[in-house]
């Protein structure tokens, strides 16, 4: 698109949302659509505007079973609105994308462009050639054509970032269709994941989320065993990098060298998430998972050890096909010895195309119910449990925007402390940003959050807080009629409970 089209598109104000379904991965991809978009001359549509757009892009889930009845409810809903509304354009992409091709637009012939995941720099065109056509355009890639993080973004957070060091997976777990629709690990160069970081940081950005399928299988592409490790303690040279986090590691792949790299570069925070997935032996062995309990504890043991201030989180699958009480009682039993700050539990339900959909012995829905209603008082019991030991300790929070839903009433804000624990905060006399870093001491624990109701004791004013307050005021500046929107800013949220596993949960 050359300059003087950009300018006409912007001049007739063509509008665009982007919906966001399943992992980390996802959204990381979502902020590439939406720079790809805006790249073209589109702007984004208000928050809420909920279909109100020129252009709305579906970007899908498949790992739910019902993923694809969720897509055609909302592509059904908006069948009328396009109908009404000449010109407007509905985009699927996406894992679900990949999977299904010809049928999304059989079920719903009013799509007008079906990309996949390793094509997604392709929309703007797609969307161009379906308009001058008039017909849907349907293209999926078989292979990677180009690292996302090579193609425009939008960034939802002035100052923090994700960064995608792989895509794919090499892992054939029998429960999880990624590698048939991410492909196989690729990994980026590590110069080039290292200049990203300190563009990013240059432009304000202090934490950075390290992102992969198998995020600590990097370097399996390359040749390198201990690339991961090595990648995490560059990043402690970058200077203005205040926090490096990653997601989500695989149990099989976690080694010394990476545990003694979290222990001794300053700005890896202490904070891991690793899937567990089950406690049984005999269950991981049928979802082809290469570790076994004893393994995963001892890794559990050996952080711990390094890092006695980490928390530790993990995802579960309750109600594999087969699983019996005695293996659901391995479960509570590892879940027990762990003592995770926080899980993310999920009901099995068959994904399409993956092993366990046919295999034998699926149990009841009233089963796996009550088994995962155990699980989670257990872990809400602990979780309690390991929040109350944050009581009294002084922690320096990163101020974040949107992750308090009642800060207005309580005349709060929130934050993220280095675990990435959730802290609500009483504000501070002097002003205080998103990015900015205050000083609070903990009185009060709950078990999916932290209170500091006295006095803030310090606020420190960072080059972030300055990229938030320069983000918001050019937001604010422009012409009526250009409609970015305010950004949402705060740390990349993790998963809710009731939301699929993470794509990179292997």
């Amino acid at each position: 698109m050359t300059s003087s089209d950009r300018s006409q598109a912007v001049d007739v104000q063509r509008t665009y949302e982007v919906r966001t379904y399943g992992c980390q991965m996802n959204v990381h991809d979502s902020e590439r659509l939406s720079g790809l978009l805006e790249d073209a001359g589109y702007v984004r549509a208000p928050e809420g505007s909920d279909g109100d757009a020129d252009v709305v892009v579906f970007n899908t889930c498949a790992v739910r079973e019902n993923a694809d009845n969720k897509l055609y409810g909302n592509l059904g809903r908006l069948a009328p609105r396009k109908t009404s509304r000449p010109g407007m354009q509905i985009a699927v992409g996406g894992c679900l994308a990949q999977k299904d091709r010809d049928t999304i637009v059989k079920k719903a012939p009013w799509v007008d462009v079906v990309f996949g995941t390793h094509n997604i720099g392709k929309l703007p065109v797609l969307l161009e050639r379906a308009r001058i056509q008039e017909e849907a355009q349907i293209e999926i890639a078989e292979s990677l054509e180009a690292f996302p993080s090579t193609l425009p973004t939008r960034r939802e957070s002035a100052y923090a970032a994700w960064v995608s060091i792989s895509v794919g997976c090499n892992n054939t777990c029998t429960f999880c269709i990624v590698p048939a629709l991410r492909g196989k690990e690729e990994d980026r160069r590590p110069g080039d994941i290292l200049a990203e970081i300190e563009a990013l940081v240059a432009e304000g950005v202090s934490e950075i989320t390290l992102l992969g399928q198998n995020v600590n299988a990097y370097g399996s592409d390359l040749g390198d065993r201990e690339a991961f490790s090595k990648l995490l303690r560059a990043c402690g040279e970058i200077e203005g990098l205040e926090r490096v986090r990653f997601t989500s590691p695989h149990p099989r792949d976690f080694t010394d060298d990476v545990i003694a790299a979290m222990a001794e570069t300053p700005n890896v925070m202490p904070q891991l998430h690793m899937p567990l997935q089950s406690g049984s032996d005999t269950v991981l062995r049928a979802m082809r998972r290469s570790y076994r309990q004893e393994r995963f504890l001892g890794i559990i043991e050996k952080v711990r050890a390094a890092i006695p201030h980490a928390a530790i989180s993990t995802d579960i699958i309750v109600g594999f096909p087969g699983e019996t009480e005695e293996d659901f009682e391995q479960t509570m039993h590892t879940v027990r010895e762990a003592r995770f700050a926080n899980a993310f539990t999920f009901q099995y339900s068959k994904r399409p195309g993956t092993p366990a959909a046919e295999m034998d012995g699926q149990i009841p829905k009233e089963v796996v119910q009550a088994r995962y209603e155990r699980l989670v008082a257990l872990q809400e019991e602990i979780s309690w449990e390991e929040n109350k030991t944050q009581v009294g300790r002084t922690l320096e929070v990163m101020v974040a925007e949107g992750e308090g839903r009642k800060d207005g009433s309580t005349h709060r804000l929130s934050g993220r402390a280095p675990d990435n624990r959730l802290v609500h905060f009483t504000k501070p006399d002097e002003e205080v940003r998103p990015g900015d870093v205050v000083t609070v001491e903990i009185t009060y624990a709950a078990p999916h959050h932290l209170l500091a109701e006295g006095p803030t004791t310090a606020v420190r004013r960072t080059r972030a807080g300055d990229a938030w307050e320069k983000r918001t005021t050019e937001a604010a500046a422009k012409p009526a009629g250009v409609l970015l929107g305010l950004p949402k800013i705060g740390v990349p949220e993790p998963l809710p409970a009731a939301a699929a596993p993470a794509c990179g949960s292997h």
